[in-house]
C-alpha cells in the first residue's frame, strides 16, 4: 500500500471515522441544499451523508469485513482466509458509493431529476442485504441499525417525493434498481472470483 493518504485511511482503518466526520459536515449543509435545490434534490443530496453515518456503523473497528470473512470462510476448505481484504473494501465503498452517489446527484440536477432514483435505490437495496440475513439467523450485524433505521424510511420518502417530482415512470424506476443491482453484482462477483483464486491456491497447497 502506497501513499501517506492511502496508508492513514485503510493501512490505519481511520477511513470509516472520516466518513463520520464527514457526514456530519455534509448534514450541516443540508439545509441549504434543501433551500435552494429543492426538496427533491436535497433528498438525492441527503442519501450520501446517511450512506456514510451507515459506513460508519458497519466498518468501525473493522468489524463488517470480519464478519464477512468469518462467515464465508465457514463455507471454504480451511480458515483465517481474508476473503474481503482491507484495501478492496476501501475501494468497494469509495468509489461504488461515494463516487456514485456524486454522479446521481449531478445527473439528478444537471439532466434529469429521475436519476437521482440511483442514489436513492443503492442504500435501500443495501438495506435488504442487512435485513435479510439478519432475519434469517437472528441475529444482528453490522450496519443493520442504519439499514432498518435510516435506509428504509428516508428511502421510500426519498422515492416517493422524487418520483412525483420528476415523473416518474416504471422504465426510471427500472434503471435505478438496475444500476443498484449491478454494483451489488459486482461486489459479489469480485468475492466470488477471490474465493476461487483462494480455494485454488489451497488446493495446490495441500497437494505439494
Amino acid at each position: 500500500m502506497s501513499g501517506r493518504p492511502l496508508d492513514w485511511l485503510v493501512g490505519k482503518w481511520q477511513w470509516p471515522y472520516a466518513a463520520l466526520f464527514t457526514a456530519g459536515f455534509l448534514g450541516l449543509l443540508a439545509p441549504l441544499v434543501f433551500r435552494y435545490a429543492g426538496i427533491p434534490l436535497g433528498l438525492v443530496y441527503l442519501q450520501l451523508p446517511i450512506y456514510m453515518l451507515h459506513q460508519y456503523e458497519e466498518h468501525a473497528g473493522d468489524r463488517f469485513r470480519a464478519w464477512v470473512n468469518n462467515m464465508l470462510g465457514q463455507g471454504m476448505l480451511g480458515r483465517g482466509h481474508d476473503v474481503l481484504t482491507p484495501i478492496a473494501t476501501f475501494w468497494i465503498n469509495s468509489l461504488m458509493v461515494w463516487g456514485l452517489d456524486l454522479v446521481a446527484l449531478y445527473l439528478a440536477c444537471f439532466v434529469d431529476l429521475s436519476l437521482g432514483l440511483i442514489a436513492i435505490y443503492l442504500p435501500m437495496l443495501n438495506a435488504v442485504g442487512h435485513i435479510v440475513p439478519a432475519i434469517i439467523k437472528r441475529k444482528y450485524n453490522p450496519g443493520l441499525l442504519t439499514s432498518i433505521f435510516l435506509f428504509l424510511p428516508i428511502g421510500v420518502l426519498s422515492t416517493y417525493v422524487v418520483s412525483r417530482a420528476a415523473g416518474c415512470d416504471l422504465k426510471d424506476h427500472l434503471l435505478a434498481l438496475g444500476v443498484a443491482i449491478a454494483v451489488h453484482g459486482t461486489i459479489i462477483a469480485h468475492v466470488r472470483r477471490r474465493i476461487a483464486y483462494l480455494t485454488r491456491t489451497e488446493v495446490h497447497a495441500l497437494a505439494s
